[in-house]
């Protein structure tokens, strides 16, 4: 079965063409870039063969996911013979609510409840629909699958979820901890688990999902109970440009001092934050560590104010799951950082990891055990594929059609 998948940004769509099976063999992926924009890109990597580019106006989605579908029939760099050759399309979502629990087959339902949730994810889901309600347009009947980045944090607690507030605004404005990185967490937690013959649905894993955007959640027997993000991507971890976990009087006396509107105040936590704005230099964590070791002292403050929020909700979530097993770093940073992995697994001493330096060394974007054979507590470097995560959901539900 040929699954295409697609993540729809506001101005931006990643696809992949995965043929699911023996091996899950991918076949091509791309980006096509500037929606909305004069002079769009589509680049598009078969599998092969060379990456081929080309630039011209897009002016929405559908004109982006048609550029798409042609460079996948293309004679010179296709993939597939004909667009029937595509048995299905699986969608990556940024917010179910609390309706979605698990992928589901898109229909006017599915996509009545996204919809709903756009005040909750304004930045995505308007976009993550207009891609499904594309692929009506070109490929009418098609089978579509919606995988949503909130459905595998729809496990924790309520002690967990709600914030201390009025309960009324959860009643009715479902204020709440949502969570996301779930197809991430779910995907890395479930093959380190296979790696070392753990059993997924019997242990205590931490999930570090480190980039641009990061977080961190605690997966006790197959479950997620707790995780870093809130009602929004903001919440948590320090991260590249978000300032994560903030007392709200700040932004409260920000607005005052400032004079300082909602959009203002919206601007400054997600886009002039995290180790941007302590560093002041760049959202790159690469930028930082060479001009740290060359002695930018906010460089070095920016890298130990993250390392420490990390450190800080790990120490957290082995307490909240009364034990740990396992830690897991993945994401771009995660998987390419040994520097950040060293520091902060070297830390966990006390509870029991016994980490492996000479292991960590040089080890960027592949799946290894970091820590000695006698470790209480394992550590891993996990390479995540959110694509994957969503191909197999997909071919998984239509396959029962």
């Amino acid at each position: 079965m040929i699954v295409l998948v697609l993540n729809c940004g506001s101005s931006s769509i990643k696809y992949q063409v995965i043929e699911m099976g023996n091996g899950n063999t991918l076949l091509a992926k791309g980006l096509v870039e500037r929606i909305g924009l004069t002079d769009g890109v589509l680049t598009h990597k078969p599998e092969g063969k060379e990456r081929y580019e080309t630039v011209k106006d897009i002016p929405d989605h559908t004109v982006g996911i048609n550029l798409i579908l042609e460079a996948l029939v293309d004679k010179n760099h296709g993939v597939i013979s004909s667009l029937k050759d595509i048995a299905a399309v699986g969608h990556r979502v940024a917010h179910g609510g609390e309706f979605f629990t698990e992928s589901v087959l898109v229909d006017d339902k599915v996509k009545h409840e996204i919809e709903k949730c756009i005040e909750l994810a304004p930045l995505h889901n308007p976009a993550n629909l207009k891609g499904i309600l594309s692929m009506e347009n070109l490929l009418p009947g098609i089978p579509q699958v919606a995988v949503f980045d909130t459905s595998f944090h729809q496990s924790m607690p309520k002690e967990a979820y709600l914030y201390a507030l009025p309960y009324e605004f959860y009643d009715k404005y479902k204020i709440r901890r949502y969570g996301f990185h779930g197809t991430s967490h779910k995907f890395v937690a479930q093959k380190a688990c296979d790696i070392l013959g753990m059993d997924f649905n019997n242990s205590k894993i931490i999930t570090c999902h480190l980039g641009n955007g990061a977080s961190i959640t605690a997966i006790k027997n197959g479950k997620s109970v707790e995780t870093s993000m809130g009602f929004t991507p903001v919440d948590g971890l320090i991260m590249g440009t978000r300032c994560g976990s903030v007392d709200p009087g700040v932004l409260l006396y920000l607005a005052d001092k400032e004079n300082l509107n909602l959009k203002g105040i919206n601007d400054i936590i997600n886009k002039q934050s995290g180790v941007m704005g302590i560093s002041g230099l760049s959202s790159d964590m690469r930028d930082l560590e060479n001009a740290a070791a060359n002695g930018n002292e906010r460089a070095q403050l920016a890298l130990d104010m993250y390392n420490f929020r990390v450190k800080k909700f790990i120490g957290g979530y082995a307490a909240v799951m009364e034990g740990v097993d396992l830690i897991v770093f993945t994401g771009g940073i995660g998987e390419n950082d040994s520097i950040l992995r060293e520091k902060v697994s070297k830390s966990m001493a006390y509870m029991g990891v016994d980490f492996d330096a000479d292991a960590n060394k040089g080890v960027r974007g592949k799946d290894k055990l970091l820590t000695k054979p006698e470790s209480k507590v394992k550590v891993m470097v996990i390479t995540t594929n959110e694509e994957l995560v969503i191909a197999t959901d997909t071919a998984s539900i239509v396959s029962k059609l």
